[in-house]
């Protein structure tokens, strides 16, 4: 599945579309609050100027589900280049044409958002044919989008492929595909993965194809409490599913020695760091009091199973980690994974969040962009966005 890279191309003097992810962090004001995704896309921006491209960006933004204006952002993508940066007041029209026929080489624009244009998530063939027209060469760096067939990651490249021109992966895609790819389709083994979050419902695909090639599935998070219904247990007050307790039930049986469910469970009789709290074995929650995090047995007994691992794949908190002393069950998984010399690849999301927050980031092997697209691709689904790009 190797796909070229904007590194692979001449871009000289040629006009280079990458779409981005630039769907940072806005306050009501309209400022960025967190530049992190703009600062990651710096390397495959940087690599297009200083070798004398002609540089267009275009991305979405949304803030409380909204599209919002780019001018923003084109201020702080400017500040972290330290170059000018040509703003697009529209994403097809005349602005953004002449401002596209003016770039010299070395320069840099920003379109406005995608989103201003419904055609954008619809796919709209003239839309993404205005789009192409802009540029010689597509490089698509906007992993977290990837799973999404939107004009800008499906129309565009295919527009410009049937015009000969190249469409390359930027280097925040190149190596998402290597990791959430290439290390599960021939990992180091032992592999383990770790599934955490509330519902068994968004995993149900991703442990379905991780029992299939894992030697070990640790489940934790709120959805452990289905997998203890699934087995006659005690759930007090949890959050579950009772119409996936079935469902669990033959995962379960599927999944045999492989699928490792938590031992014990740290509970509260509130959704709070000051409420009542008691550890209990699994399945065995007393009324009034729900389940927030693994417990300390389940915590050890993980920790062990990833040290031995060669290759860990970390998606979903254990617990509520936004909440002590709730989060120690994540800590303790964020510590083994750190600690240990696996290839380790942590999904999108609060996975990501979690490990970032707890200071672990520079010692995993990769921290997925995107939280949907890597789940999408740990249930083993196929990228339009990702095929359609030229093949190394």
């Amino acid at each position: 599945m190797a796909k070229k890279t904007i590194a692979d191309v001449d871009v000289r003097g040629k006009r280079v579309l990458v779409r981005v992810d630039f769907n940072v962090p806005r306050d009501d004001d309209g400022n960025v609050t967190d530049d992190r995704r703009i600062a990651m896309a710096l390397p495959t921006l940087q690599s297009v100027l200083d070798r004398g491209g002609r540089l267009i960006c275009c991305s979405h933004n949304e803030y409380k589900k909204k599209p919002v204006g780019m001018a923003p952002v084109a201020a702080r993508l400017s500040e972290l280049l330290d170059r000018k940066v040509v703003f697009a007041t529209d994403t097809v029209g005349e602005d953004a044409n002449a401002k596209a026929a003016a770039l010299g080489d070395g320069e840099v624009m920003l379109l406005e958002n995608l989103r201003f244009s419904d055609e954008e998530k619809a796919n709209g063939p003239a839309f993404a044919n205005a789009i192409a027209g802009l540029a010689d060469i597509y490089c698509n760096d906007a992993f977290g989008t990837c799973h999404r067939e939107h004009a800008s990651m499906v129309g565009v490249p295919t527009a410009m492929k049937a015009e000969g021109k190249p469409c390359v992966s930027g280097f925040l895609v190149e190596k998402e595909i290597k990791y959430l790819t290439e290390a599960i389709s021939e990992p180091q083994r032992p592999f383990v993965a770790i599934l955490g979050g509330a519902k068994v419902s968004d995993k149900i695909k991703v442990i379905k194809n991780l029992l299939g090639v894992c030697d070990k599935v640790l489940i934790g998070g709120a959805m452990a409490y289905t997998f203890a219904l699934a087995q006659d247990g005690e759930v007090g007050d949890s959050l579950v599913e009772k119409d996936k307790v079935d469902l669990a039930g033959e995962l379960i049986e599927a999944g045999g020695d492989k699928l490792v469910l938590p031992a014990d469970t740290h509970c509260g009789d509130a959704f709070s760091s000051d409420c009542q709290k008691v550890t209990v074995n699994a399945g065995q929650i007393p009324e009034g009091y729900e389940g927030l995090d693994i417990g300390p047995t389940t915590s050890q007994l993980y920790s062990e199973i990833v040290s031995g691992a060669k290759t860990v794949v970390w998606n979903g908190p254990m617990g509520v980690f936004e909440m002590p002393p709730f989060d120690a069950g994540t800590k303790a998984v964020a510590e083994s994974i750190a600690a240990s010399d696996s290839v380790s690849i942590i999904g999108g999301g609060d996975s990501a969040a979690a490990i970032s927050q707890l200071g672990f980031a520079d010692q995993v092997s990769h921290v997925s962009t995107g939280g949907g697209a890597s789940l999408k691709m740990l249930e083993g689904a196929k990228f339009t966005a990702v095929e359609l790009l030229d093949d190394a």
